[in-house]
């Protein structure tokens, strides 16, 4: 039952209970301290009882990380009652929502800006205003916005301070506006504020085919004659060949750094860094006297779906430390930059935002999408992307998902399944035959050597005849 419907209801049954019983109105009017309440008055002074239904009527869908660990710590949870609007804050029904690299080393545990589980994690969205608090004057209710918050924005309803949101231009999607904020704000800063990137200067940019990656190299575009050096699995170059890379490099097959070298022999102007560990060695290598190190994440520390110890320790071992007369002798410079510090430095932000946004108006930027899920399909976003299979941004879309589609959730999850099991099959088969295969030269190398051992003795037995002769 709806909160509007509770006094049209409570109306029609005085109105019958009075047609129904006239006799019992002389005895209302004997007992003055409880006086009769008329079908005009009970419509016109619903009582606080009935309000407390219609907000508790008020429910929307929210992702929640309940822990940390694999994919199915992040779950899809109903939350009841309508949040509270503080001074300067505006309430938003998400349409989209953006997933970021740092939203899976969250999920393990490794990002220190998300608050400790239970915790609704997401950085960006896009969706329209609902209800602006007191003192909001430059927002009302219907306006289109993208928004960039510390995290909470992984469900259908945001509350959130009014500055934190930015107008969606005309013509921009949902999708592409939720893919915009963290992405296009990280790589505008590093190569502009930090970067100073100018004409004829050249970058290595790595995960070329990533949010970041894609956003840096279209911003790169906006600056004539830049030299792009991008890494990316082989499938991906023409891709970011197309979008504006130089030169792709497939980092799971060649050493980047001889590919860069061979090129640009004096070195690189700038370098962005999202490894960490060893690679932010090479990257300061790689860079010709004047140039900018500007190291923003360590990805590097990310291997499977639960926190590797390993690989963070490996990550630490190999963390890159320098002294500053080294800097001074080199003519060199280290920049780190990390977005979620920022989030008190409204004046900044805006200023990106605003020019990033103008650029997308110019037709200069574009945000690439490579995918679209339901919330309900949160586990499989974040397996996409973990597993460097996305060409763009990732995007989680606040609609329902189709009946249908659920139904065939559990096939799909079969057929998976059943993929893996045959890849586990093939992989093993792999390791039978290569083990055979290592067996088979083993067993050569044992038949050549017993040969040669063969010849060495027939050699000794011959010796003493030749001294004889």
């Amino acid at each position: 039952m709806s909160g509007d419907d509770a006094p049209a209801q409570q109306q029609n049954a005085e109105e019958t209970k009075q047609e129904n019983k006239p006799s019992e109105e002389p005895k209302a009017e004997s007992k003055p301290e409880s006086p009769p309440v008329s079908s005009t008055e009970a419509a016109a002074t619903p009582t606080a009882t009935e309000k407390v239904p219609e907000e508790e009527q008020f429910t929307y869908r929210s992702l929640v990380l309940s822990g940390y660990g694999g994919y199915d710590k992040v779950k899809l949870q109903v939350k009841k009652g309508k949040p509270a609007l503080k001074a300067g804050e505006v309430m938003v029904r998400v349409k989209a929502c953006g997933l970021n690299f740092a939203d899976l080393l969250a999920r393990q545990g490794l990002y220190d800006r998300l608050p400790s589980p239970p915790v609704t994690p997401g950085m960006e969205c896009s969706g329209e205003i609902e209800a602006v608090g007191e003192e909001v004057t430059d927002r009302k209710v219907g306006d289109k916005v993208l928004v960039l918050n510390r995290c909470g924005l992984w469900q259908e309803v945001a509350v959130v301070p009014a500055t934190h949101t930015f107008l969606i231009p005309e013509g921009m999607t949902f999708e592409e506006a939720a893919a915009l904020p963290v992405n296009y704000i990280t790589a505008y800063m590093m190569l502009f504020d930090f970067g100073n990137l100018r004409p004829n200067q050249s970058i290595l940019i790595h995960s070329a085919a990533g949010g970041v990656g894609i956003a840096a190299t279209q911003l790169c575009q906006t600056v004539k004659d830049v030299t792009v050096f991008g890494t990316a699995s082989a499938s991906k170059h023409e891709t970011i060949s197309q979008g504006g890379v130089t030169h792709c490099i497939d980092y799971r097959t060649r050493d980047y750094v001889e590919e860069v070298r061979k090129i640009s022999p004096k070195g690189l102007d700038i370098v962005l860094d999202p490894l960490g560990g060893s690679d932010t060695h090479k990257a300061y290598n790689l860079l010709k006297p004047m140039g900018k190190l500007i190291t923003y994440g360590a990805a590097n520390m990310l291997a499977g779906q639960k926190k590797n110890l390993l690989a963070v320790a490996k990550n630490w071992y190999h963390q890159f430390s320098i002294h500053t007369l080294s800097l001074i002798q080199n003519n060199k410079s280290v920049c780190g930059f990390h977005l979620g510090y920022l989030d008190g430095e409204v004046e900044v932000i805006l200023q990106a935002m605003t020019t990033i946004l103008d650029l997308y108006r110019q037709g200069k930027i574009k945000p690439r999408i490579d995918s679209t899920y339901h919330l309900e399909q949160v586990g499989d976003a974040m397996r996409r992307m973990q597993e460097r299979n996305n060409i763009g941004k990732v995007i989680l879309i606040t609609e329902p998902m189709p009946e249908e589609e659920k139904k065939e959730e559990p096939k799909k999850e079969e057929k998976k399944e059943d993929k893996k099991k045959e890849d586990k099959k093939k992989d093993d088969k792999k390791k039978e035959d290569s083990k055979k295969e290592d067996k088979k030269e083993e067993k050569k190398k044992e038949e050549k050597n017993e040969e040669k051992n063969e010849v060495k003795k027939e050699e000794k037995k011959e010796e003493p005849k030749k001294e004889e002769k």
